[in-house]
């Protein structure tokens, strides 16, 4: 449906702006913020051509707007096309990569769109949109495929990384790298074993020197567990058979106490509703209406200060009485007999 894929779009979101501002942040330091101009950008400009510095002023000034973009106008659209952009004036100038400042740029202007790509509910298209820019999965950043394996792995479609995170991981320039043990590890849990390529996981632990004595024998004794389970796939169906049982009864019981408990309340609101109602009838209606219309008149038709209205008030005064008298029996005066 439409609301689950909205979902997992969304879960990798933090992932992502975590990775995206950091990334902004190494990089705006490596090339703005420093206060040196042999290291700044205007110091950049004396150690190389002009061109080179014109295409990466304009990709940091895309950069930069893409940004504001997706994380304070929350406008995924153009800040997407802003990363495009970006990406295409870096990869006209600079087709085989040979400027690292341009690729940083390059990667970070990545990260932004594959943040606006996930917010707009399109983040199927991810990986495709990357390998235009890259043309192959081994040229692909360390810190993008990190991503992009959690990305897949979070909206349960690890398939999609088994062909490029194998030929990223073979490519003999990479196992250099800082991060190389966490893409090793990334790849064996979130997309061999969740596929079952025992066969294959137990290759990349025997083979990698990432993993020492203690973490190879851990690896593989959870691929000897992990292709237990996958070859007895009724234990899990019957697992998951009982909690859904559990979870019925469970709201059956919610739903009795619900009904007990609202059955008591409307038995008290009936006490009070009858009380209220036997207390209604047990006053004279008429004579209270009797009553706030003389009042009525005494306060506001009376002048009692004019000797024309002495007698009224005389009358009324003793019709009090008797009201009183009627309401009150028991503490009316009693008459005197002769």
């Amino acid at each position: 449906t439409h609301t689950h894929t909205h979902t997992h779009g969304r879960l990798f979101k933090l992932t992502l702006i975590c990775c995206l501002f950091s990334a902004i942040k190494a990089l705006f330091w490596k090339i703005y913020m420093r206060n040196d101009p042999c290291t700044s950008l205007v110091g950049l400009r004396g150690s190389g051509s002009s061109g080179s510095n014109l295409v990466l002023s304009q990709a940091l000034a895309l950069l930069e707007e893409a940004a504001d973009l997706l994380v304070i106008h929350r406008d995924f659209s153009t800040s997407l096309d802003f990363c495009e952009r970006g990406c295409e004036t870096i990869s006209i100038e600079y087709q085989n990569g040979e400027d690292y400042r341009c690729e940083e740029v390059k990667a970070s202007l990545c990260i932004v769109g594959m943040q606006a790509l996930a917010e707009m509910n399109r983040w199927r298209e991810v990986l495709s949109w990357l390998l235009r820019y890259y043309k192959v999965a081994e040229k692909l950043p360390l810190k993008i495929l990190e991503m992009c394996i959690l990305l897949y792995s979070k909206v349960e479609e690890p398939h999609v990384m088994l062909e490029v995170g194998g030929d990223w991981l073979r490519d003999e320039g990479k196992q250099n790298l800082a991060g190389y043990g966490t893409i090793v590890e990334l790849y064996f849990l979130q997309v061999l074993l969740p596929l079952g390529q025992f066969a294959e996981a137990e290759s990349l632990v025997k083979d990698c020197s990432v993993f020492n004595e203690e973490q190879q024998a851990i690896a593989l004794r959870t691929v000897r567990e992990r292709q237990k389970h996958w070859a007895e796939p009724h234990i899990p169906e019957k697992s998951e058979q009982i909690r859904k049982e559990q979870l019925v009864i469970r709201k059956e019981q919610q739903a009795g106490y619900i009904s007990k408990k609202f059955a008591s309340i409307l038995k008290l609101l009936k006490r009070i509703l009858k009380s209220a109602m036997n207390c209604l009838h047990s006053i004279p209606f008429r004579r209270v209406l009797l009553t706030a219309l003389v009042v009525y008149l005494i306060v506001l038709r009376l002048d009692p200060a004019a000797s024309s209205s002495h007698p009224f008030i005389y009358t009324l005064v003793q019709l009090f009485r008797q009201m009183w008298a009627a309401v009150s029996p028991a503490h009316a005066t009693p008459s005197v007999t002769k």
